[in-house]
This record gives structure tokens, sequence and C-alpha cells, in this order.
């Protein structure tokens, strides 16, 4: 009796048994993947990016020296002049009336001036004959030069009158183009009202604002880059050249004009640029750069993970503390704890602990 109850106990056993043996294994946690960043040790150069605003290396304004009713403007907008070409004309009529008045008026001082000289000349006859007093001669001498000056005087309001018929007709005091032309035939235009502007833009410029920080490590000659929105994936090269001295209304930034190496007619009056700045280092010892995303910080200080091999062609990451510098555009200075050459992780940090394996993705690099 009592085999058959073991037996039995055994038969009943055996399906618990096989359960046993059948319980599947918890499968292995799968690995994390992590972005890494090979540290490169910094030369210390800093690229600064400012925007700015395209203009011509030449505009001038032309208008008028004299006042009248315009009466043509053969030029329009973009239109390409010649210097000492025709821009603008007054009507001359008033100014050809003043050149004929000064010229009558100088031709009667010129005859007065004849018979003042004659005069002169007989009471100088009659002195010497003893017929004519010292006093006579003198008044003579005197009249004569008096009407000398008087058609000196005549002639130069000549001139005056033709330089004013002249300043009757606008010309162009340079090769350029045509930017604006603000008055309309027939209008009556005042002397020094601004009726033309003429740029000259065979090599634009740039004006830009840089901050009091860096206004110092700028200077005249030095070479940068230029890009504009209106022209993506291209740029150009330029080179400073003026600085300012003066702080401008707008705050504590100042003037600094960049001028294109190279002409280049797609580049128009008013065009948004970004200039590219690269300035030398401050520090004599140069410094390695990481994302400020890297360095993570806790009780301990700061760390950061850096990635290592590990048994059985596995990836671990290791925690080391470093010491950090200033943070900049480029990334975060690291001053001691990390050498050239390292990867460390990128992001993630919050999420990874000492000593455990990774996957990693593509190693970016840092760019200069």
């Amino acid at each position: 009796m009592v085999m058959i109850f073991r037996g039995v106990s055994f038969l009943l056993l055996l399906p618990l048994l096989w359960s046993c043996e059948q319980q599947p294994v918890a499968p292995e946690e799968p690995l994390r993947t992590v972005r890494t960043q090979t540290v490169v040790r910094d030369e210390g150069v800093r690229v600064r990016s400012f925007s700015g605003t395209a203009r011509p290396a030449i505009e001038t304004r032309l208008s008028f020296r004299v006042p009248g009713t315009l009466v043509d403007i053969p030029v329009k907008v973009g239109d390409q002049v010649r210097r000492g070409s025709l821009v603008a004309a007054l009507d001359p009529a008033d100014y050809q009336l003043q050149v004929r008045e000064a010229e009558a008026a100088l031709a009667e001082a010129a005859a007065r001036t004849r018979n003042a000289e004659a005069h002169f000349e007989r009471v100088r006859a009659l002195y010497e004959n003893n017929h004519a007093s010292l006093t006579d001669l003198d008044a003579a001498r005197a009249g004569a030069e008096s009407a000398r000056a008087a058609e000196a005087a005549a002639a130069m309001r000549v001139e005056l009158a033709q330089l004013q018929l002249g300043y009757t007709r606008l010309r162009a005091p340079l090769d350029g183009e045509i930017a604006a032309v603000r008055v309309e035939v027939n209008e009556n235009v005042a002397a020094g009202a601004e009726v033309v502007v003429l740029t000259a833009s065979q090599f634009p410029e740039v004006a830009v604002a840089l901050p009091e920080a860096l206004i110092g490590a700028v200077a005249r000659g030095e070479e940068v880059r230029v890009s504009f929105d209106a022209i993506p994936g291209e740029g150009f090269a330029g080179v400073v050249t003026e600085v300012g001295v003066a702080a401008s209304h707008a705050g504590a930034t100042f003037p600094v004009t960049v001028r294109l190496l190279a002409p280049d007619r797609r580049v128009r009056q008013g065009m948004s640029a970004e200039v590219v700045f690269r300035f030398a280092p401050h520090q004599e010892v140069a410094r390695m750069l990481v994302p400020a995303a890297a360095v993570g910080e806790d009780q301990q200080g700061r760390f950061v993970f850096v990635v290592e091999p590990g048994p059985d062609d596995t990836t671990l990451v290791r925690r080391r503390a470093v010491e950090v510098g200033a943070l900049r555009v480029e990334g975060l200075e690291i001053l001691s704890g990390l050498t050239p050459g390292e990867q460390v992780v990128t992001a993630g940090v919050s999420r990874i602990e000492d000593g455990q394996r990774v996957l990693l993705a593509v190693a970016e690099e840092r760019r200069p």
C-alpha cells in the first residue's frame, strides 16, 4: 500500500517538475544607444557672426546749387551713368537774363574805364606842361583806378552769372548707378534739395555693429567672411575698412564697415548680410571644448562619461570628473580631466551609470 502511495505521489509531482523546467529565462535588457563626440584641442580661435546690411561703397545725393523749375530729368532708377553725363536740368531763362545783364554792366564799366584813363592821360600831359595842378593829376589818377576796379568787379559778376547758369544743369560727378529719383519734371526745386541718389557699388560694403567686449579685437585690414540671405550657399571674402571709436546711439555697440574684395552685381543696397569674424585666443594655453549637454553635475561635482572598450568587444562608459571653464558659443571649456582623442557621451548623460554597457551611434566631430 505504501508503494502504491509513493507511486501516485511521484506521478502527481511530474507535471510540477516539468513546468519548472519549462519556465522561460528573462531576456537580457537591451543596451542603450548613446551619441558621442571626439574630444579635440581647441586652438583658441573664436568665431563670431554678426548681422549687417549691404550698402554701396559710395552714395552721393545730388542736388542743384541754385533754385529753379525742373525741365528735364533724362535718367531713371537703375540707369548706368558716366562721369559728366546729364542727370537733371532746370529752366535756364532767368539765369541767361542775369548773364546778359552782367555782360551789359561789364561793357558799361569798360567804357567808363576808357574814359577815365583818357582823362588821366590828358591831365598828366597838362601837368607836365604846368597847365594843371598836382591835385588835378591825383584826382584823375584816382578816377582811372576806380574805373578799372569797377570794371574788374563787373567782370566777376559776369563770371558769377555764368556759373549760376551752369548750375542749372546737374551732371554725374562719377561713374555709377541711379539708386533713386526724388523729383518730377515741372517741380520747383530749392537749392540743396535732393534730386537724385547716385551710388558707386563696384565694391559693396556691409555695415555691422559689434559689442564693446569685442570691438578692441577688430582692426582695419582684418579679413572676414560675408554671406547674404538673398544669395544662399555662397560666401564672399571681405576686409575691415572702418572701425568705430564711439558707441552708436542704439547702445553699447560700435560700427564696423566691411568691404567686399571682389565686385558682384548680385549684391544690392539694403540686403541682409552676416559677417563672420575670427578672434584670436585670449589665453596662451589652448583648451578643449565639449558640448554643454555632455557635462553633468551632482553632489560630487561636474563630470562627463568617457567611452572605453569593455570585455568581449563591448563598450563601457566611465564617469570622469572634470574642471570646466567658460561657456562659449562653440561649447564648454574643459580645463582638466580629459585628453584629446577621447570620446565623451553628448546625449543621455542623466540616464546612464558608471560602468554601464552601451551601443555607440556615429561619433560626431567637433566643428571648428
